[in-house]
């Protein structure tokens, strides 16, 4: 071991030999005493200028330097020269080398290089510590740390002079990689090697504790994306070329995995994105249009798996799947056309001809494309709001308007309507409570697309008015439960009458039991068995007779008796009698076998004539009854084709006195056609007489929160608002327009010819 003083040539001899030894031969080992010998001979000639006080020119390019300063930068030039001698050797072995075999050198090299100068570097902490930072703190950007130097040097020694030769370095990992695309094994950990220390030679030379990509960049990723690239261009080319696109679809997700295990098995992190990127665009974004276009087909036949692919695969690039979705929208809304049109073809049904589709077929038929369809969405779309929104659209056009519609946007929510009239009715077939709410359910979600809720609320009324009246409800449970969904889907608003309804009918129940005591108390005569239903106006779309009527003797007493009662309860209450709605009970006593008769208002009053006749004229029965010609003629022919009446003459009609059933229980209450036919007409006419009101109150609305707005703006809004509840035309707005100003509830801006203001 030198003396502390020793000369330059005297201590690095020393040390060179041990730095060699430590580079070259580490796996023979250091002793304990030999590495601490040498850290001391490198700190006491770094120190040793101090003591001595020695100076002389530095030379060099140092200038001025003196002392401690030339030790150090003596000592760092030798290290230097030392690791350019040691970087030759390995050169010269590495020239006779190429691919696998050259990686494998390079790798043990770099292990073995890497190790002893990490040994090094601490050999040398008081250089490092004191000559490196001065140099670096007063901007000598060439000056490393030794462990950073020796990078330094094997990076332009030795890994450029093997990078030069064609890449050779960086073609030897990248044809290891295409042999693994090919199917082949690689040894994984020797490119990973290899790969990490191009990671570590970048230098980031104003903060060399900061890792920089820039060798990486440069020498491998660069080339690794292009030959990527190159690759899967002439893969996907090729293979399909040969194969259909769902296999191409398996293929492509397959080639997306291997490439994310890829960067995780040993390509740096950082590349991740950009090979990902590279992989999508050419494996996806290349072959798009032939997906798109193949994207139907794999609809048509229900192919789920190819359709998830399908979806996953073109999620990837931002454009990918809005051709999907539109294509897929015009999918179901075909699919829903077709299915509607099916069946008005069987039903032989087509609106020309008069026909009518059974509302349950309908909705049957409707619902079950919008579910097949919804389980695709949920299946091969994940949910992917895009395609909900595709899913709703296409619903909404063919719940709407199809075959079975026409034109008209009114007849989807009567069906719907009627749908719903015939679940919720006694006679209904759904036996289980579970299977009727989850009917309704489903009612739900078609109503959810109809534009006219309130045509479906017109006819929803009217039906359930029908229920009401006749008791023919299958549950209340279930009337309740079905306005419940009403009003979450609309609001309190659009299920207040409905709910009214129901009141309405309580009241009556109560109403008729205190009537019926008070006639036990002071009537004793009555052998009629009588119930009332008194019902609120506004509430109830229901319409007074539109004809007189001759109360029959046989009630008169118990109507007169009703409504003195109701005058004192309620004074100033108009009750309108609404014949036309109630029904009745007749006993046959004529026969031999008795027989009830369940009868309308007006047939009724025909056969309570037979109680003192036994033949009567039309002209008779008129004056009789007081009843319309038209309508008396259809109840008569009711009873005649039932055989109580015979009509063997003209305009005659005689009571049968050989009348015989089956049955012991007869309904004669049957719906007249003329009586059917005005529904539908009403409805609708009672819904257009709304809608301008609705329009109104809307404008009216808007303008006393905004006071003034302009002609377009107004429009936009009133629609914007109206249409949860109907698609409101233009042309209805602006006749609301001109009422609202011929009433002055807004008038024009002076000046203006498109602007509103409010009238306060």
């Amino acid at each position: 071991m030198p003396a502390s003083n020793a000369d330059l040539a005297t201590t690095w001899a020393y040390l060179e030999e041990g730095v060699d030894h430590i580079m070259t031969k580490l796996q023979t080992g250091v002793s304990y005493s030999k590495y601490m010998s040498l850290y001391t001979v490198s700190y006491n000639y770094c120190t040793s200028s101090k003591m001595h006080g020695t100076g002389s020119d530095a030379g060099g390019g140092m200038g001025h330097r003196t002392g401690a300063n030339l030790m150090g930068s003596d000592l760092y030039n030798n290290l230097i020269r030392y690791f350019v001698h040691h970087l030759k050797t390995l050169r010269t072995t590495s020239d006779t080398l190429q691919d696998e075999a050259l990686l494998r050198y390079y790798a043990q090299e770099w292990d073995r290089y890497t190790t002893g100068a990490n040994y090094i570097n601490r050999l040398f902490t008081y250089l490092n510590r004191h000559w490196v930072k001065r140099e670096r703190d007063e901007g000598r950007k060439g000056v490393y740390p030794v462990y950073t130097l020796a990078l330094v040097q094997w990076k332009s020694n030795f890994f450029i002079h093997v990078q030069s030769k064609g890449q050779k370095l960086a073609g030897a990992i990248l044809r290891l990689i295409e042999r693994q695309r090919n199917g082949e094994t690689i040894d994984q950990t020797l490119v990973k090697k290899v790969v990490d220390s191009f990671v570590s030679l970048g230098l980031e030379e104003n903060d060399i504790n900061k890792v920089s990509y820039e060798v990486y960049r440069e020498h491998l990723e660069t080339p690794f994306l292009e030959a990527t690239e190159k690759y899967y261009r002439t893969e996907s080319q090729t293979f399909l070329g040969e194969n259909s696109v769902a296999d191409y679809l398996k293929k492509a997700e397959e080639r997306l995995r291997e490439e994310e295990d890829r960067v995780e098995r040993y390509m740096n992190s950082n590349t991740r994105k950009a090979l990902i990127t590279k992989c999508e665009h050419v494996l996806i974004r290349e072959h798009s249009e032939l997906m798109w276009d193949n994207f139907q087909t794999l609809l048509d036949f229900d192919k789920d798996e190819d359709l998830q692919r399908m979806y996953a695969l073109l999620a990837r690039i931002p454009e990918g799947l809005e051709p999907l979705r539109k294509r897929f929208e015009d999918h179901v809304k075909r699919a829903g056309l077709d299915a509607v049109a099916k069946l008005v073809t069987e039903a032989g049904a087509e609106k020309g001809a008069g026909g009518e589709v059974d509302p349950k077929k309908y909705v049957d038929a409707l619902l079950e494309v919008h579910q097949k369809n919804s389980e695709t969405v949920t299946r091969s779309f994940r949910g992917e709001a895009g395609f909900v929104a595709s899913l709703d659209k296409a619903c909404r056009d063919f719940v709407n308007r199809n075959s079975a519609t026409g034109t008209s946007s009114t007849h989807s929510p009567e069906l719907l309507a009627k749908h719903a009239d015939a679940l919720l009715r006694k006679n209904n077939k759904m036996a289980e409570e579970e299977d009727l709410e989850n009917a309704l359910n489903k009612v739900m979600i078609l109503f959810k697309y109809i534009d006219d809720k309130d045509v479906f609320q017109k006819f929803y009324t009217n039906k359930l008015s029908k229920r009401l009246i006749h008791g023919v409800s299958a549950s209340d449970e279930a009337e309740a439960s079905m306005i419940s969904k009403l009003k979450e889907a609309c609001g309190f608003e659009y299920t207040n009458k409905l709910q009214r309804m129901f009141t309405d009918m309580s009241l009556s129940k109560d109403l008729t039991d205190n009537f019926k005591e008070r006639m036990q108390q002071n009537h004793d005569d009555m052998d009629i068995t009588f119930s009332i239903m008194v019902l609120g106006t506004n509430f109830w779309p229901l319409n007074p007779p539109t004809h007189d009527f001759i109360i029959p003797a046989d009630i008169l007493p118990t109507y007169t008796r009703f409504s003195q009662y109701y005058q004192q309860k309620h004074s100033g209450r108009k009750l309108t009698w609404l014949w036309n709605y109630s029904k009745n009970e007749l006993r046959t006593n004529y026969l031999n076998q008795k027989y009830i008769l369940v009868t309308s208002s007006w047939q009724m009053a025909v056969l309570l004539q037979y109680n003192n006749n036994d033949t009567l004229s039309l002209e008779e029965l008129l004056a009789a009854t007081a009843i319309s010609k038209d309508i008396l003629t259809q109840v008569l022919a009711v009873l005649v084709k039932a055989k109580i009446l015979v009509n063997d003459e003209t305009d005659q009609y005689d009571l049968n006195p050989n009348f015989k059933s089956k049955k012991i229980r007869i309904n004669l209450n049957t719906p007249i056609k003329a009586e059917q036919k005005a529904e539908s007409t009403d409805v609708l006419k009672t819904v257009d007489e709304d809608r301008k009101y609705v329009i109104q109150a809307t404008i009216v609305r808007i303008m006393k929160a905004r006071k003034t707005m302009k002609n377009q703006t107004l429009i936009q809004e009133v629609i914007q608002q109206i249409s949860t509840r109907f698609s409101p035309k233009i042309p209805d707005i602006k006749k609301a327009i001109d009422h609202l100003l011929e009433k002055e509830y807004i008038e024009r801006v002076e000046g203006t010819r498109d602007t509103f203001a409010y009238v306060a």
